[in-house]
């Protein structure tokens, strides 16, 4: 194994440099105009993958953006297999304006590499391949057989795994899923995420007069869509954190003692945390604390609000329409098209009848919780002890990667989440990041991984 340290040690400049021009490509996967930029980076990907040492690199087409495949079956048929997962697509970059460097030109600071998708997940991605690379230079084979998918729609809620993964389920088979994809509990304290929250994202319109208004002419007498959707918005939670939706908290899988006692031993400054984000205090549901929260209580936020008159200056107007996009993270046993429906009967319900309403169900996701004395879990403990010197933490994140449950009901492998990041680095937001310590010693614990299976 020393020689697979060294030659990741000896080839940290060469792999910034290949890890730039993989954050170079705009794989956007929401947006119509990057459809070429993503296919474009899925052809990065295949010839990555093919420079590494995996065999049978295949770009497979999708009804939407293309999965790219690799594997290396090597080690034979008494060896285990690792399945990898991860995704090249990255989100938006709005707002533009507060990037301090493009978000498509990878620039090195104070540390750390800046650019979308730095570690949400190309960053993370490569850290793998670059760990295979390292076993297949050195030993010309890895300790176990391994197979890589990385996807280009996790950013739009991966609508067309699914049914890859179904048409294809021998092909992926393993016994053991490795995703990194998710964030350490915090910076020099490793952690290992056991559990992920699901997703139900929704989108509503309210709709008033049929043209926008003058609000002193016709202001008092005809519904304003925006004071309608604020009204609607307002009676979504109660004053205490609570989500008002009936039937929402049903299928809730509580937290037990002993995992309310593992949230109380993880470090956690409640202080710093505030002054990180420049706010008073923290918010949300009462009787639970900010780690719990954020990772193991479901929640509801709006994502955007718009209508009417944007500009700058005034403009006196009483707007037609106006729409807001709501997120709500889900935890065990909850069913998204289930909170769905839910919470489109209640949007219509609580309403004013003076104006119409529309709900759309944009995509979402399963919440899932991974066994923890599974495999490859004990294997992945034991990688980042060594890669970190230090034991890791089991934790939950806030976060969803909806495949995850899909996974282990289709492929009936548990899953591993191995992520590097830290959630201080901006994902999904401006100046995203992804420190390069961590990305060193990801390979690293990559790479140890794929041996400690053997033992595990």
């Amino acid at each position: 194994m020393s020689n697979v340290l060294a030659y990741i040690e000896q080839h940290h400049a060469a792999h910034i440099e290949e890890l730039k021009d993989f954050l170079r490509i705009p794989s956007v996967s929401t947006a119509p105009e990057h459809k070429q930029d993503v296919l474009r980076c899925a052809e990065w990907v295949a010839s990555s993958m093919k420079s590494v040492g995996l065999e049978n690199v295949q770009i497979f087409p999708t009804e939407g953006h293309p999965v790219v495949y690799g594997e290396n079956l090597q080690a034979g048929k008494n060896a285990p297999t690792v399945l990898f997962y991860g995704h090249y697509d990255v989100q938006p970059v709005d707002p533009l304006h507060l990037w301090t460097s493009k978000p498509f030109e990878p620039t090195i600071r104070d540390g750390k590499i800046f650019a979308r998708g730095a570690v949400d997940d190309k960053g993370q991605v490569f850290m793998q391949l670059k760990s295979l690379e390292a076993h297949l230079k050195t030993n010309g084979k890895l300790p176990v057989n391994v197979k890589v998918l990385i996807e280009g729609e996790e950013e739009i809620g991966s609508v067309n795994l699914e049914a890859f993964l179904r048409k294809n389920a021998s092909m992926l088979a393993a016994d053991t899923v490795l995703i990194s994809d998710t964030a350490m509990f915090a910076d020099e304290v490793p952690s290992l995420c056991y559990g992920l929250r699901g997703l139900c994202y929704m989108e509503m319109t309210v709709t008033g007069p049929n043209r926008d208004l003058h609000s002193g002419v016709f202001g008092g007498a005809v519904a304003n869509p925006g004071n309608a959707l604020a009204n609607i918005i307002a009676h979504l939670t109660d004053e205490y954190g609570r989500i008002t939706i009936p039937g929402f908290y049903d299928d809730v899988l509580a937290l037990t003692p002993e995992e309310r006692e593992q949230y109380r031993n993880l470090p956690h400054d409640e202080s710093a945390y505030c002054r990180d984000l420049n706010i008073p205090a923290t918010d949300g549901e009462f009787g639970y604390s900010t780690l719990e929260k954020t990772s193991a209580r479901p929640t509801l936020d709006v994502n955007g609000i718009w209508g009417g008159f944007m500009g700058e200056g005034a403009k006196t107007v009483l707007p037609s329409k106006a729409s807001a996009k709501v997120s709500m993270r889900l935890v065990p046993n909850q069913d998204p098209q289930d909170i769905a429906r839910k919470f489109e009967a209640y949007v219509r319900r609580i309403a004013p009848p003076t104006v119409h309403i529309e709900v759309t169900e944009l995509h979402g996701g399963r919440p899932a919780i991974t066994p923890t004395d599974s495999k490859g879990v004990r294997a992945a403990l034991c990688a980042m002890e060594r890669a970190f010197g230090k034991k890791p933490f089991l934790t939950r994140e806030g976060g969803s990667i909806p495949i995850v449950l899909l996974f282990q009901t289709i492929l009936n492998a548990p899953v591993v989440l191995m992520g590097m990041g830290l959630n201080s680095e901006n994902l999904h937001s401006p100046d995203e990041h992804f420190t390069l310590k961590n990305f060193y010693r990801g390979i690293i614990a990559s790479a140890l991984f794929y041996e400690e299976l053997t033992k595990a």
